[in-house]
């Protein structure tokens, strides 16, 4: 099943997919750039809605705005399908107290999000979102990424991480798929487009892990070029069944409804782009059965 902000849907039933991108998001480490617009977000989703979209995976996790409660009006308004993330980012992007609140229950907190709710919103969780750092596994890293393999364990549900600057995908499968036990199918690392190491990429793949090309057209990661032939190299490799695509629209300013690419970009200019690349074919299975496996619950 897909864990849906209105409930569970059949995998098949997903549709084209923006597999990571944000809706609402706050961080302290972009002060006065915050998503936290409910207009302007329906009017993103029916941006994207009008050029295809069906899904979109909100990889906001706790602490950082999600607006839980908004999302279940949001998606029966603009007929598109909205996962929510549990989770936790990097401790710069959390406030101190919020942290220290979570010490010593954070899987129980992952846990009763993906299967009770997000506080008193009724809307439950349908994937576990956590970060890495550059190049390295700090100790909040571990803490974060130990307390979702637990939850995972217990939910069946996919952990999705943030690869700083694209960076770390090896040591996150080591902790994770090595010393923690959990399935490489079960992983999905993001942003490898800021990092095209076709090497890395590949070792990557051999986890079977799922492999994130997310945040298109950032300014300040220009590796857009360079994108297609990372996908293209991945799929020659015989890991063409193991490919996302996403957004990641993380301020206001990059909204398409504000003037940005945002999540019309993302089929808009990046799906021809790669279809040119692998075959209109594949990019249709990238963008609609490969979601509906990698974030796929196991279990109730």
């Amino acid at each position: 099943m897909i864990r849906t902000v209105l409930g569970d849907i059949r995998p098949q039933d997903l549709g084209v997919c923006d597999a990571h991108d944000h809706l609402f998001l706050r961080s302290r480490q972009l002060p006065g750039q915050e998503l936290d617009d409910v207009a302007a977000a329906r009017a993103e989703l029916e941006a994207f809605r009008a050029v295809g979209g069906a899904a979109v995976v909100q990889w906001t996790p706790h602490g950082m705005g999600r607006r839980a409660a908004d999302l279940a009006g949001l998606s029966r308004a603009t007929g598109v399908h909205l996962i929510c993330a549990t989770g936790l980012h990097q401790a710069p992007h959390v406030a101190p107290e919020s942290l220290a609140g979570l010490r010593g229950r954070l899987a129980e907190v992952f846990v009763a999000e993906l299967t009770e709710g997000i506080g008193t919103t009724g809307v439950r969780a349908g994937l576990i979102k956590v970060a890495g750092g550059f190049h390295a596994l700090d100790a909040h890293a571990r803490w974060t990424m130990t307390a979702a393999a637990e939850a995972h364990h217990a939910t069946g549900a996919p952990i999705a991480v943030h690869l700083e600057l694209g960076t770390g995908a090896l040591d996150v499968l080591d902790l994770l798929c090595g010393e923690l036990d959990v399935p490489g199918n079960r992983v999905i690392l993001g942003h490898l487009n800021r990092f095209p190491d076709p090497v890395t990429h590949r070792q990557a793949a051999a986890s079977g892990c799922w492999l994130a090309f997310d945040g298109p057209s950032r300014a300040h990661h220009p590796t857009d070029w360079q994108m297609p032939a990372a996908v293209r190299s991945l799929a020659e490799g015989g890991f063409a069944d193991r490919l996302l695509l996403g957004g990641d629209t993380v301020t206001a300013g990059a909204r398409s409804v504000d003037g940005g690419p945002g999540m019309p970009y993302l089929l808009r200019r990046v799906r021809p782009r790669l279809e040119a690349e692998l075959g209109p074919d594949l990019v249709t299975r990238i963008l609609t059965e490969h979601p509906g496996r990698a974030f796929s619950i196991d279990r109730a």
